[in-house]
């Protein structure tokens, strides 16, 4: 066995390279023949003096022994053989099924290979004596004999999100909509497996080709070798996923639409930001805001979603980080093709009166949260699906002619009030602890000073700052301040007031009250995509500079969030309602691993198969039609002999 280099030149250009192969000789007819074992690539980055040493230690991996890594060799040169290693014999799948080293009659993504008879005997003479006869059953069989005591576990990787994902991507297109916009094999491996990473393992592209090199089982599932793939590919790739946002954003929701018989005219639409690591001073959309992580000491990027009745995104964009809510809403909309009369939903933040306007002038019914409050005097009692009551009363005569319902959440309420005495505490808390630092005679008294302090206190806690009437004696000279007294002054029908109580606006006079609070509160299912898209699929903080680059960062969570919620709607169609995070974790434990024996006959058996799901992994598969062992099982006899 030796490492040959030979120049070829690219099939595109015509540009001449080196490439490396694997290569062992073989008699054959009285000719001594080269057979490539393994293609090695223009990037095989071991220097050719350490070729013998690898060669060797390979060779020592595929036989009998040689399992455990050697601390004698480099690094470097360990790494590479244990590479190869599993290339060669685990993941060879030329024993099963006919399928070739050269991807001949490759299985699909995700599906199983049967394995031959002779290997469901297999299970029949692991540990039993290598001299003692076979069972009956076994009579004539080709049975593989292995010594049980020899038995090592290799190269251990996770495969069960990475299949959940895979059909996700393949039921709803991507995988065919990006083949057909130009995605070469490789570049499409690079999009599957950066949007299935967002999925199973968030975090920098950096990270992601480090687990996708060393972690994951993606590679052969799919059909790829991603400790090839260099880190600038996942970079270019994930520009061209932002040059095709628009074509698949729309073909994707068409097929969501046609899986789920979606009919729904509801749209609900609300803005979020991220921050940047760095100062991001290259990118224009870079700008600071308003960050919803309290990270107002980064530059942000503003991330708004317009998503149907049943949580899917209809359609995305990228917004400077300070963008005003209020106008960005238009920007959505046009060209939604929405159908006539559509109800958009809108989170307060977004209302203004040019919008609502606006929204009355393209034909639209709307359903907004006002910024007013007041007290109910006839309430009806509604009873939501939780079992929690809601009280709700209709008044039908505002100037400007939209309907409004004043409803009361004890549940809410209580939340609020929880909310609202826990600032209450910390901000007194503070107040007082500069009031009693008049007394002491190091604190600073000066009037300036103290002033500016309670502003920068009125900032932190501005949703109950307002409420509190602070008054500060001063000195007879007016330059220290002596004493600082605040008493709690709730404005009138504000949140401090009345917790629990909102007030809905609809230009839509044929709903009801209840039909107005129920649907209303699918504006939670958007704020739970914010929160999944953020904890769930990575999308801060965002490390790239490059303005289209980082709207890549976002598209391909926007991507990864709508393979999540196509799988969460299959599973919950079965009963399984969990989270994504409790999915991820369920499969977390599924791996598919090599077991190398000694073969009685001589030489190494190899077989490589996933780990048995647990009853919750084995009802997530069965619930979405997959096999319970993704990837099949591979098989090989490695004779030392024969093979090298």
């Amino acid at each position: 066995m030796f490492v040959r280099r030979t120049q070829t030149r690219s099939r595109l250009s015509g540009e001449p390279y080196f490439t490396h192969r694997l290569v062992r000789t073989e008699r054959v007819g009285g000719r001594v023949k080269q057979i490539t074992l393994l293609n090695l690539g223009r990037r095989f980055e071991l220097p050719s003096e350490h070729w013998p040493l690898f060669c060797s230690r390979l060779s020592d991996l595929l036989s009998t022994q040689g399992a455990i890594a050697s601390v004698d060799l480099p690094v470097a040169v360990e790494a590479m053989a244990q590479r190869c290693a599993s290339q060669i014999a685990p993941r060879a799948l030329d024993g099963v099924g006919g399928v070739s080293r050269r991807g001949r009659g490759r299985a699909s993504p995700g599906s199983e290979i049967s394995a031959p008879e002779t290997q469901q005997t297999l299970d029949l003479v692991l540990g039993a004596p290598v001299n003692s006869p076979l069972p009956a059953v076994m009579a004539g069989a080709d049975a593989d004999l292995v010594h049980a005591d020899s038995l090592e576990l290799l190269d251990a990787r996770s495969v069960g999100v990475e299949s959940l994902a895979l059909h996700a991507l393949t039921e709803l297109g991507i995988v065919e909509g990006l083949r057909g916009a130009g995605f070469n094999r490789v570049s499409l491996a690079a999009a599957v497996g950066q949007i299935v990473a967002r999925m199973a393992h968030p975090a920098s592209e950096r990270a992601t080709h480090a687990w996708l090199q060393r972690r994951s089982g993606l590679g052969e599932l799919w059909g790829y070798d991603f400790e090839r793939m260099s880190l600038s590919r996942l970079y270019r790739v994930a520009d061209s996923l932002w040059r095709q946002h628009d074509q698949v954003e729309t073909a994707l929701y068409q097929r969501l639409s046609t899986v789920f018989e979606l009919r729904d005219t509801i749209a609900l639409y609300d803005l979020t930001n991220t921050y940047f690591e760095g100062l991001a001073r290259s990118n224009p959309l870079a700008r600071r805001g308003h960050s919803k992580e309290k990270r107002s000491d980064a530059p942000l990027l503003t991330l708004g979603l317009v998503l149907d009745g049943q949580g899917f995104v209809r359609r995305s964009q990228v917004f400077a980080g300070n963008v005003a809510e209020k106008a960005s809403l238009q920007v959505m909309l046009t060209g939604l093709d929405a159908p006539a009369g559509a109800l958009v939903i809108l989170d307060r933040g977004i209302v203004s009166e040019a919008n609502l306007k606006w929204l009355r002038d393209h034909k639209y019914r709307y359903l907004v949260m006002s910024r007013e409050r007041a007290d109910l005097k006839q309430a009806t009692l509604l009873r939501t699906a939780g079992d929690t009551p809601v009280y709700w009363q209709r008044i039908e005569d505002a100037a400007d002619g939209d309907v409004r319902v004043l409803c009361h959440s004890p549940e809410r309420e209580v939340k609020e009030a929880a909310m609202t005495a826990l600032q209450r505490g910390r901000f007194e808390a503070k107040l007082k602890a500069l009031a009693d630092g008049l007394s002491r005679p190091r604190c600073n008294h000066k009037a300036d000073h103290v002033h500016q302090r309670i502003g920068r206190l009125r900032e932190a806690y501005p949703s109950v700052a307002r409420h509190y009437d602070i008054q500060v004696e001063l000195s007879a000279d007016a330059k220290l301040a002596t004493v600082i007294r605040y008493t709690w002054q709730p404005a009138e029908n504000s949140k401090a007031e009345l917790p629990g109580h909102y007030v809905l606006r609809s230009n839509d006079a044929s709903l009801d009250g209840a039909t107005l609070w129920r649907t209303y509160i699918q504006l939670t299912d958007l704020e739970a995509v914010f929160r999944s898209l953020k904890s769930e699929l990575g999308l801060r903080p965002i490390y790239h500079h490059l303005d289209g680059r980082c709207k890549a960062h976002l598209w391909i969570s926007v991507l990864a969030y709508q393979c999540v919620q196509f799988l969460r709607r299959k599973l919950k169609a079965h009963g399984i309602d969990a989270s994504w995070t409790t999915i991820r974790k369920t499969l977390a434990s599924q791996q598919r691993i090599t077991a190398s024996f000694n073969a009685a006959s001589g030489g190494t058996l190899h077989v490589r198969k996933a780990t048995v799901a647990d009853a919750e992994s084995a009802a997530l598969y069965k619930a979405l039609g997959l096999a319970s062992k993704p990837g099949g099982i591979s098989k090989r006899h490695f004779h030392p002999n024969r093979d090298l």
